[in-house]
C-alpha cells in the first residue's frame, strides 16, 4: 500500500499550531517533529546548567531555560534548546515575539533518542546563526561535558570534560561551569 505524500507546512502554520499545543514541536522542512519527554536526570541537567550559568553571566548576558524557541532563520528550522544563553538586545522574530534568532550559547542534554541529531544535523543547523559561538553537549548516563567553541578562523574547537574534579571553562562569559555541581544530584535519580 503506498503511503499518501505529507503536505508540507508552512512556518506560519507551524507557529499557529504551536502556539495552541500542549506540548512543544520541532519544525524543519516543513514538517513537525515531536519533541520527547526528558527523564528525571535530563530535567534536572537542563536546569541545574541554567541556573549555574545564569549566577555567573555578565551584565548584559541572560540564561534562559528549554521554554525559549529558537529560529535557525538561515535554515527554517525552529527548536528548544535544553538552556540558551543570550548577550546583548533579544533579537526576537516575528509579530509574537515568541522565537528569538540571535543565542550565543546553546545547551543541549543528550538523550540516547536525539543523541546523533543533537551532535550531527542540530549542531549543522545551529552553526548557520551569526551569533552562535559555544555549543556543550552534557551526558545525563556520566559526568562528561563536550564543550565546543567558534575560533576566530571560524573554525570549532571541542574540548572534553569528564569525572568529578573536571571544570567546563566558557572564556567568552567567563563561566566555570564544576562538573561535581552540574551532577550533584543527577546520577543518583536515574
Amino acid at each position: 500500500m503506498a503511503s499518501l505524500p505529507v503536505t508540507p507546512l508552512s512556518e506560519e502554520e507551524y507557529l499557529r499550531i504551536e502556539r495552541d499545543a500542549e506540548t512543544k514541536s520541532e519544525f524543519h522542512d516543513g514538517q513537525m517533529f515531536a519533541m520527547a519527554g526528558g527523564s528525571p536526570n535530563h530535567a534536572y541537567l537542563s536546569a541545574e546548567i541554567t541556573i549555574i550559568l545564569g549566577r555567573q553571566l555578565p551584565p548584559g548576558c541572560r540564561a534562559f531555560s528549554s521554554d525559549l524557541r529558537i529560529k535557525v532563520a538561515p535554515a527554517g528550522l525552529y527548536t528548544y534548546a535544553d538552556c540558551t544563553v543570550i548577550c546583548g538586545e533579544l533579537q526576537l522574530y516575528g509579530e509574537q515575539k515568541d522565537a528569538i534568532l540571535n543565542p550565543l550559547l546553546i545547551v543541549e542534554v543528550l538523550s540516547p533518542s536525539t543523541e546523533a541529531y543533537d551532535r550531527g544535523k542540530k549542531f549543522e543547523l545551529y552553526r548557520t546563526i551569526e551569533s552562535f559561538r559555544e555549543y556543550l553537549l552534557v551526558h545525563q548516563d556520566r559526568r562528561h561535558v563536550e564543550h565546543y567553541s567558534k575560533q576566530d578562523d571560524g573554525s570549532w574547537l571541542l574540548r572534553e570534560h569528564s569525572g568529578e574534579a573536571a571544570m567546563v571553562v566558557v572564556a567568552r562569559l567567563n563561566a566555570r561551569i564544576p562538573l561535581a555541581d552540574l551532577y550533584a544530584s543527577a546520577l543518583e535519580m536515574g
